[in-house]
């Protein structure tokens, strides 16, 4: 048996490694802004039933724990990611970040 070292040739996979954004650099989530994420807003609403679910038709209100000028909690796939509160553009109803973590 030879004892010479043989050339094997191996498929290097290179990790990818998050590095600090400096000035001039790109941030590893630029490379993929397509990737979809679930965006939610959470509004307490306490004593609600399932008749009261049942019961929602279309011009129903329902009324949340929060004050209106609270603001709420924004999350992105579950992680709490900042916060909000809501504001009346034209006849649309939006939020605006008030604070990121």
């Amino acid at each position: 048996m030879s004892t010479a070292p043989q050339n094997l040739e191996v498929n290097k996979v290179k990790p990818i490694v998050a590095e600090p954004v400096s000035s001039g650099q790109h941030d590893l989530l630029d490379t993929v802004p397509w990737l979809p994420c679930s965006l939610t807003l959470e509004l307490p609403v306490p004593h609600f039933t399932i008749a009261d679910l049942l019961a929602l038709r279309e011009g129903s209100i329902v009324e949340t724990a929060f004050h209106h000028t609270s603001d709420v909690p924004l999350r992105v796939n579950k992680l709490l990611v900042g916060w909000t509160e809501f504001e009346a553009v034209g006849d649309r109803l939006a939020v605006r970040i008030t604070e990121q973590i």
